[in-house]
């Protein structure tokens, strides 16, 4: 009967006096079986008819089901159909709200004002008893807030209290409903009331100022807008200890700022979208609505000056990751430098984005590159022309070392790092984007304005781990390694690429798939304890037993293959510092070749010093007796340092593979280097030749013509004596055309025995095949060096 009677009833019922009747019918026979009432509103809400009926009877069961804690039941269904996702229903349901407000509002039977009225006495049951415009009023010559005055709202009401605003928000904003007085004033005493310190308050707190923003309306008098500006005081004053006491990191404090700087800017829409989404319902907003707020925001309690001083008092969020929703410092800070308000104000950040920065972890927060660009922007560029001196201080130089610190190896290195591994990727960012940005802008700074910028020193260049940001090259998208996220890996990638291409050898990254892959594992599982026990100092010794007793080293250094990278780092000095050792005659060659795999190992997590150490190591005896070091800028200004080794190196082919690895890595270094130059000394290019002697006419030379001159000089140099070196020598000369002659022309062999002709035989034979695999080596970079750049051929073959 019941499903006959809805199915055939009408769309709005209250319309028309068939439906009334159709209602109070279906009212009664609900009544008469209570148990059916909420199969029969399922029915109503269903097909879209009745909807009178489907609120009465929710009335009826509110009543026979009364509760004091807790949300009602009508909370629950009115919300339902207003936010929920059936846009049918909530448009049916709008239509009845709109409808029955348009008819006299004295009709006291009309379902809708009993529905209205039984949410306002839900509502007042709830306020704080103690409140009124008049007690705020004298309380405000007391500068701490009276607690006895100011009943906050019971722990126990806080949920009830934010369905009913959220409620109050939907009728208002999706279904049109336009408060009474007595509406709006009991609204705004709940929505000004104060929570205790829980998530939920927290939450509360949020949602009244959202509401306030969507319907500025509520606030009609003078004693009401005075009552709003002190509850908002009260929130900036109390948003540090809500935080502290809730336990929730994204608090009202950050949405009290970030609205503030987006009135400031005048980013009204941005206000619009922040007020939907805490919200959780799309309402319409018009910006003008603001205005009002606007001026109370930016000239009462949130002047410019007064956001950035408290922005940086805000407490940076801890352990920021993407796991962390909703608006945070980070936002707050981001758009404050975005619109340069710390600049303007004289206000430094700088320490807080460091904090910031040191406070993250995985899965990376996707504010935080952004956060530095804008940040790096506002080191580098002045807030206005007028006022060259207002940018921010960059991060120093220390406080870069300091992250770093542990990562450089050695005996003494900490097990357990201070920051992590994120930590350690953004400040390599931040080290690489801000060089890059400071090269970029240098003609720009140099001469449009006197800005003193700091530029990293050789120190910083030297210990940030630059391979640590090209280590993750997975393509598997469920990677959770911290550099795959939001863009950080291919970002640090294509600054490595761009201003150290030494670090982006293709075939170290071959190299270094090789040893992340499964054989690495079998290999962890062979490593015995005793391997694992062998110090830098048994190595030295082991080495020092050279050419005589080889076993022990031999041993030594198989153990040491089974080991990863970073455990490796320890030895690297060791290793490098008895390469001239490894010279002398009767040096097997499977420790040669140990030696190779160890450094190809090493050179995948400490390319820069294990090179300097190398060369330093390789240099002939002579030099090492006047112990000419030499450091990573020498050998970046003069790449063919690396080629005056020791000559006996030429005719080791392990040791001449490390040899050319240096030499191809440090030509790249240098052209990076130049490049970089010719940028910080960009000025120079803008300065009229004022000394021209030969006269106007002469045609003038650049610098980039200049240093691609020096480039093609020394690329052509390189391919040269690697050339030379492939020549055989005088010796090898005569001992291949001693090979070459027949047997029996040869000198007749000595009476003292066959022996010692086999010996001299084997030793012709390894010289002959070292030369030829030395040849090898060198063409192979040969040919990548004219793939690379097809014009030093035609230089080498014109030379």
């Amino acid at each position: 009967v019941c499903r006959g009677l809805i199915k055939n009833g009408e769309r709005q019922d209250e319309e028309s006096v068939g439906g009334r009747r159709r209602t109070e019918a279906l009212r009664h026979l609900c009544k008469m079986n209570p148990s059916q009432a909420l199969r029969v509103r399922g029915m109503v809400v269903e097909e879209c008819h009745l909807p009178g009926l489907g609120v009465a009877l929710t009335l009826d069961h509110t009543k026979n089901e009364s509760s004091d804690d807790g949300v009602s039941d009508l909370v629950c269904f009115v919300s339902g159909l207003l936010l929920g996702t059936n846009a049918k229903v909530r448009t049916w349901f709008g239509t009845f709200i709109r409808n029955g407000q348009q008819r006299k509002r004295d009709n006291i039977s009309s379902v809708l004002w009993q529905m209205r009225r039984q949410l306002l006495l839900e509502l007042m049951g709830i306020l704080p008893t103690v409140r009124s415009t008049h007690i705020v009023e004298e309380a405000d010559a007391d500068t701490e807030p009276n607690v006895s005055v100011y009943s906050g709202l019971k722990e126990e009401h806080v949920v009830k209290a934010s369905a009913l605003l959220r409620l109050y928000c939907a009728l208002m904003g999706i279904a049109g409903l336009k408060p009474t007085d007595e509406e709006a004033e009991q609204l705004l005493q709940l929505m000004t009331s104060r929570p205790p310190a829980t998530p939920a308050g927290v939450r509360f707190v949020s949602l009244s100022f959202c509401m306030l923003l969507a319907f500025s309306t509520l606030v009609s008098t003078p004693e009401q807008e005075q009552l709003m500006v002190m509850w908002l005081s009260w929130m900036i004053k109390e948003e540090a200890y809500f935080e502290s006491i809730s336990g929730v990191s994204a608090s009202f404090g950050e949405m009290l700022l970030l609205v503030a700087m987006y009135f400031h800017s005048n980013q009204l829409s941005a206000i619009i979208d922040l007020v939907c989404s805490t919200l959780g319902m799309k309402i319409v907003i018009k910006p003008s609505s603001l205005s009002r707020m606007k001026t109370i925001f930016t000239q009462e309690i949130f002047t410019e000056q007064v956001v950035t001083a408290h922005a940086v008092r805000v407490p940076v969020t801890g352990n920021l990751s993407a796991n962390i929703t909703g608006f945070l410092p980070i936002h707050c800070i981001y758009q404050l430098l975005k619109s340069r308000s710390f600049t303007k104000h004289k206000v430094s950040i700088k320490d807080w984005i460091y904090r910031q920065l040191c406070e993250t972890s995985t899965p990376l927060h996707p504010q935080l590159l952004p956060l530095i660009d804008v940040y790096i922007n506002s080191i580098l560029t002045p807030a206005s022309k007028s006022n060259p001196e207002a940018t921010n201080q960059p991060v120093t130089e220390q406080e870069i070392l300091n992250v770093f610190q542990g990562l450089s190896g050695g005996e003494n290195t900490r097990p357990t790092q201070r920051f992590s591994i994120t930590t350690q990727l953004l400040v390599l960012y931040y080290v690489l984007s801000y060089e890059e940005a400071l090269l970029a802008s240098t003609k720009i700074l140099g001469v449009a304005t006197e800005i003193a910028v700091i530029s990293h020193s050789e120190g910083v260049r030297n210990t940030a781990p630059f391979r640590v940001g090209d280590r993750c090259s997975c393509s598997d998208l469920s990677c959770e390694c911290p550099c795959c996220p939001q863009g950080l890996h291919s970002a640090l990638l294509r600054l490595l690429a761009t201003n150290y291409p030494h670090l982006c050898i293709v075939d170290d990254w071959i190299c270094e798939e090789q040893i992340t892959g499964t054989d690495a594992l079998l290999r962890r599982m062979l490593l015995t304890n005793m391997a694992k026990n062998h110090s830098p100092k048994q190595l030295q010794e082991a080495f020092s037993m050279l050419p005589g007793n080889h076993t022990q080293l031999m041993q030594i250094l198989e153990h040491l293959t089974l080991l990863s990278a970073g455990e490796l780092i320890p030895y690297a000095e060791v290793l490098t510092s008895n390469m001239n050792l490894l010279l002398e005659a009767g040096v097997p060659r499977g420790i040669l070749q140990a030696v190779n795999k160890l450094w190809m190992v090493l050179n995948t997590v400490m390319p820069r010093r294990l090179w300097v150490m190398t060369v330093n190591a390789l240099q002939p005896s002579a030099k090492i007796v006047r112990q000419q070091k030499y450091t990573q800028n020498d050998l970046m200004i003069d790449p063919l340092i690396v080629l005056r080794c020791d000559q006996r190196v030429h005719r080791s082919p392990p040791l001449m593979d490390i040899i050319l690895h240096m030499l191809n890595g440090y030509l790249l270094a240098s052209k990076a280097y130049l490049n970089a130059h010719l940028k910080e000394t960009a000025e120079q290019d803008i300065r009229p030749s004022q000394n021209n002697a030969m006269g106007p006419e002469a045609p003038e030379v650049t610098r980039e013509e200049l240093k691609n001159a020096l480039l093609a000089a020394q690329d052509s140099a390189a391919v040269q004596i690697l050339l030379e070196i492939c020549l055989p020598t005088e010796e090898e000369k005569g001992q291949s055309s001693s090979a070459d002659l027949p047997r029996d022309v040869q000198s007749p062999p000595s009476p003292q025995g066959a022996e010692a002709e086999e010996d001299e035989e084997e030793e012709e034979q390894s010289l002959l095949c070292n030369l030829r695999e030395v040849q090898c080596l060198i063409c192979c970079l040969l040919h990548q060096m004219y793939i690379a750049d097809p014009n030093i051929v035609k230089l080498v073959h014109f030379q």
